[in-house]
């Protein structure tokens, strides 16, 4: 995929940008910011655990770069009077007519790429390669849906054995949406969300998450910009509540929701109540698979991509190193030299590889690993600790023979911690692969792409890699198994995951 070239990319221009473009205090309901009252007690000398104030971080250094307020349920009932008003005009537009207004959005995201590389390195951490990856990745993703659906025809014919008769089939947007993103890659999920949904004709809510607001409340000043229809989009700055009151308000026919297993539950029982279409893609604990015959040098590569990217704040991060035994010893002695070099630090200085974690949270959840890991006395090749000074930063982390029994083994730690076991055929490779509750993906790294695309076969995982990093295209299909989720995004699945069908019989 083509990525994008910045031109200029530090703090002080994010910091700008955050300042004088990012509207804060507000959500964007029926095209419109609408401000978010602060409640009575909100005043200079009030209880700061009663107000509606709410601080965006700095992961580099901590500090707060931006306060702004959350929305509340009433700020629902507004979006969704507004959904259900635009529904019924959008969802008869042409696909001509949507395909135009997706890739309206991506011209908008393509002109301002500097400010939203700029704003994601700011709020969320990332270091300026991988945020220039995420925003090119979220434009091509509009880009593709407005493709699949430009020149789609209204009806299809349906082959049947019955003599007489025609089977004519359609499809229907599914109606007003919940969309509720996470921190990890913000503006990205977006797009897998937002953009089949107006592809297939739906009106939408949409959650980011509380986390990283300052790069996806751009997107308001965009849909502005290129004249969206009023009421298609509205966008909610919120925590819990407003994530409830979407996911349970009648009106909502579907939810889409991107986050932790224990909030994806929650989700569903929520979601329930209605009978509302719902899709999740919720937790992973994925292997990666090095065989006998692989190229050590390449597959430790591909190792601390699977895991260091993002600082392995990632679903489908491969955590777990399954590495046949023969080669095990040479590949750690590899995997520490390449591991130890990471060049950790500002998300904005160009030679980081490896950047904070998004919160103090995130940052008390890895340190929380780090004890278990002390307390099970597993064998840490490098890594282990936090790092001293300011900042939400934890050392790249590496486990060796790990027990299959480990809380390190089993849970997702969701940050720069890798555990390592070794296997001694296929078939004990693939045990390993699949013992997990999660499902979610998978890499392969051997010469043999015959057996690899037989392993691949065996193993339980939504999309699997050989040879490769981990690239995701807007043509492949996103989900897993398991308890790693319900559904798929992307790919032609992605859009009929925002549609019913519908079937007409007719005399021949």
């Amino acid at each position: 995929m083509e990525m994008l070239e910045s031109t200029e990319l530090t703090r002080e221009a994010a910091s700008q940008t955050a300042q004088n473009e990012v509207v804060l205090n507000a959500a964007y309901i029926n095209g419109d910011w609408v401000t978010i009252e602060a409640p009575a007690t909100d005043t200079d000398n009030a209880d700061s655990s009663k107000t509606n104030n709410h601080a965006l971080y700095d992961p580099n250094s901590g500090e707060v770069i931006a306060t702004t307020r959350l929305c509340t349920s009433v700020h629902v009932t507004q979006a969704v009077e507004a959904a259900d008003a635009a529904f019924a005009s959008w969802s008869k537009t042409a696909v001509s007519e949507r395909a135009h207004y997706l890739n309206a959005i991506a011209d908008a995201m393509e002109q301002q790429f500097d400010k939203l590389v700029g704003l994601s390195v700011l709020n969320n951490g990332k270091p300026i390669e991988e945020a220039k990856i995420d925003v090119s990745d979220a434009i091509a993703c509009y880009r593709y849906y407005a493709n699949l659906i430009t020149g789609q025809a209204t009806w299809s014919e349906v082959s049947t054995l019955e003599s007489g008769i025609r089977l004519l089939k359609t499809y229907a947007p599914v109606g007003i949406c919940a969309l509720i993103t996470p921190w990890n890659f913000p503006m990205v999920t977006t797009s897998w969300k937002l953009a089949p949904a107006l592809a297939a004709g739906c009106t939408v809510l949409l959650k980011p998450s509380e986390v990283t607001l300052l790069p996806e409340l751009m997107l308001g000043n965009i849909l502005s910009e290129i004249d969206l229809p009023k009421g298609v989009v509205n966008i909610l700055p919120g925590a819990a509540e407003v994530g409830t009151a979407m996911t349970s308000h009648p009106l909502i026919d579907k939810v889409s929701f991107t986050g932790s297993n224990v909030v994806g539950e929650k989700v569903m029982v929520q979601a329930a109540k209605g009978i509302k279409d719902i899709s999740l893609e919720l937790g992973g604990k994925s292997a990666i698979i090095v065989c006998a015959d692989a190229d050590i040098d390449y597959a430790c590569d591909l190792i601390i991509g699977g895991i260091f990217t993002n600082a392995g704040q990632i679903c489908s991060a491969t955590s777990r190193l399954v590495v046949h035994q023969d080669i095990a010893e040479q590949l750690y002695g590899v995997l520490k030299v390449k591991t130890t070099s990471l060049q950790i630090g500002d998300g904005f200085a160009v030679d980081t590889l490896l950047g904070p974690l998004v919160s103090e949270q995130q940052l008390n959840q890895v340190k929380k690993y780090f004890d278990i890991a002390t307390t099970e006395n597993l064998a840490c090749l490098t890594g282990g600790e936090l790092v001293t000074g300011s900042g939400y930063f934890a050392m790249p982390t590496v486990y060796t023979n790990v027990p299959t029994t480990s809380q390190l083994w089993m849970e997702e730690v969701f940050g720069p911690v890798l555990v390592s076991t070794t296997f001694a055929d296929d078939v004990e490779a693939i045990r390993l692969a699949n013992d997990s509750k999660f499902a979610l993906a998978a890499t392969i790294v051997s010469t043999d792409e015959t057996a690899a695309l037989e392993m691949a076969l065996q193993i339980k995982a939504g999309h699997i890699w050989i040879n490769e990093q981990q690239i995701v295209l807007p043509e492949a299909g996103w989900g897993g198994f398991k308890q790693s989720g319900i559904g798929r995004e992307l790919g032609g699945d992605g859009l009929s995951a925002y549609q019913k069908s519908k079937h007409v019989l007719l005399t021949d």
